[in-house]
């Protein structure tokens, strides 16, 4: 008898010790300590850390991470960088929001602030970086750092203000881009109009329906002699209507997180764009394809992508998702995104950071920390920018005179100085004091998502035929906001109430069981034998 009741107090115990455990795991974990710097990084003691990165599906991108790797455990044997590499930065947005949740983070990341500003919102996640960049010894440019570290005042001051979210420094740069307007210069000419030094989107959309008007009774279009036209697509919408917003001065969002996008101003762009779907001008990525496909076949005027795709835009491009017969000759211009104002170019600016999650042994943040640092050398920095439209983000790097020549060398061949890509890179150069970014808050990255449906629904919308008026864009406000939980200011749970995806919790759950019973066989072992 007396067995019997110890064996269900212990799987009372078993059982609500796991409970706990579950719980715990659900809401998160804040088991990392704050991290103080160790007194020295010595080489007697192996460390490991895993780095996530994106690649764009371009392998010479994937060999520089490598070789970045190899060179910095050259430098410091005892750190080993285990690279694990994304073709999407959702995708890694979601994995560390999964491992958040039961403290397996990596150590360090590639990210955006957006996505920075949700994982603060759990545990003491990501690494504060203020004094770890101020340190006098394995600080930026710090005097035990084993390699040439960029002194914070050589990091772009633009750039470096980006990673800050309030009043701390949570990331650093490494790459930075923006988006550019890549145009069949050749058709614009054909229907009688001249470039002029700055697009605006009244001229655009002007030649873009111009060109649809065009369309022959055969369903010809004779100013490129296709069945085809899409005179006008853009390939990221959410910088769309961010950056006209924001060159018009209309309300998109504050920095603590009051919903202003849903207003006046955004339901008159989107009026127009209703517009110009209509006449048969307009279209985005997602619902027509690929802009640089369109614009190598002769079938696009206005192709708005990021700089970082400029080597796929033109029809010498190195990189060409179509067919050599599909493949139309045209001279390529690249221009910024239109403007509302010629005189006062704004754009966007975007491109990834690098962040360092929290652990508890101080050596193997240090050790997260250098490795990052590593990757704003200007061996590293001037090989990822060669590789698309990028530029780096120190002015170490800019200066440096192999990376000056790789720009004065644009145009001698189709590769590595594609005309187009270095007139990208120039535009971005040029543009620095012209680049803007959004307010980072929890929730940011829902509302750019949000910012970006408006004028793909709206796309759709008359597609469909339906009748794209004012009641319309109202259900499109209440159904947008439901969808994305937008409210007058964002609401988003903390990760730590959020519950784990299904399989992790049942996986967590069926851990639980599995102890429980390896626990009661062992207890009733110890019992028999004292019986």
């Amino acid at each position: 008898m007396r067995t019997k009741r110890f064996v269900k107090t212990a799987v009372r115990i078993l059982a609500l010790g796991a409970l706990t455990a579950v719980l715990t795991a659900c809401h998160g974990s804040r088991q990392s300590d704050a991290f103080v710097m160790p007194e020295s990084l010595s080489d007697t003691g192996a460390l490991e850390i895993t780095f996530w990165a994106k690649n764009d599906t371009n392998k010479t991108q994937t060999d520089i991470y490598q070789q970045a790797i190899r060179d910095f455990e050259a430098i410091y044997p005892n750190i080993k960088v285990n690279l694990r590499l994304y073709t999407d930065y959702g995708k890694i947005y979601n994995d560390v929001i999964t491992n958040i949740r039961t403290n397996t983070t990596p150590n360090v990341c590639i990210t955006y602030p957006d996505h920075i500003a949700t994982y603060l919102t759990g545990a003491s996640t990501v690494v504060p970086l203020d004094a770890l960049a101020a340190d006098a010894r394995y600080g930026l440019g710090g005097s035990e750092v084993r390699f040439d570290s960029p002194a914070a005042d050589r990091i772009v001051p633009e750039y470096l203000a980006e990673c800050r979210i309030g009043n701390e420094l949570y990331a650093l740069p490494f790459m930075r881009s923006s988006e550019a307007l890549y145009v069949n210069k050749d058709m614009v000419e054909a229907l009688g109009y001249t470039l002029p030094d700055v697009l605006t989107w009244d001229f655009v959309f002007e030649v873009s329906e111009r060109a649809a008007a065009t369309k022959g009774a055969d369903g010809v279009y004779s100013v490129n002699g296709q069945h085809v036209l899409l005179p006008f697509i853009y390939k990221s919408t959410d910088n769309m209507m961010i950056q006209y917003l924001a060159q018009t001065g209309a309300p998109y969002s504050t920095a603590e997180g009051d919903i202003l996008i849903f207003g006046d101003e955004t339901k008159a762009f989107l009026s127009g764009v209703a517009d110009h779907v209509r006449k048969e001008a307009f279209s985005t990525f997602k619902i027509a394809g690929y802009p640089a496909n369109f614009l190598n076949a002769g079938q696009c005027i206005f192709a708005v992508d990021s700089t970082a795709g400029a080597t796929w835009m033109g029809c010498d491009a190195p990189l060409i998702d179509i067919s050599k017969d599909r493949l139309v000759q045209f001279e390529t211009a690249v221009f910024p995104v239109p403007q509302a104002d010629p005189d006062h170019p704004r754009m966007i600016s975007q491109g990834p950071s690098v962040c360092i999650f929290n652990k508890n042994d101080p050596r193997e943040v240090l050790a997260s920390w250098l490795f990052t640092q590593y990757l704003l050398t200007n061996k590293v920095q001037i090989a990822y920018a060669e590789t698309e439209g990028y530029v780096p983000v120190t002015l170490d790097a800019r200066e440096d005179p192999d990376y000056t020549d790789y720009l004065a060398r644009s145009g001698e061949d189709n590769k590595e100085h594609y005309r187009v890509k270095i007139e990208a890179t120039r535009l971005i150069l040029a543009h620095t004091a012209d680049t803007f970014v959004t307010p980072v808050f929890n929730g940011s990255a829902s509302l750019r998502d949000a910012a970006g449906s408006l004028i793909e629904n709206t796309v759709k919308g008359v597609r469909r035929g339906q009748n794209v008026n004012d009641a319309w864009f109202d259900k499109l406000y209440s159904d947008t906001k439901s969808l994305y939980r937008l409210g007058e200011r964002k609401e988003v749970d903390d990760i730590e109430n959020t519950p784990l995806p299904g399989m992790s919790a049942a996986l967590l759950i069926t851990l639980v069981i599995a102890w429980i019973g390896i626990a009661l066989v062992f207890i009733r072992r110890k019992l028999k034998e004292k019986d």
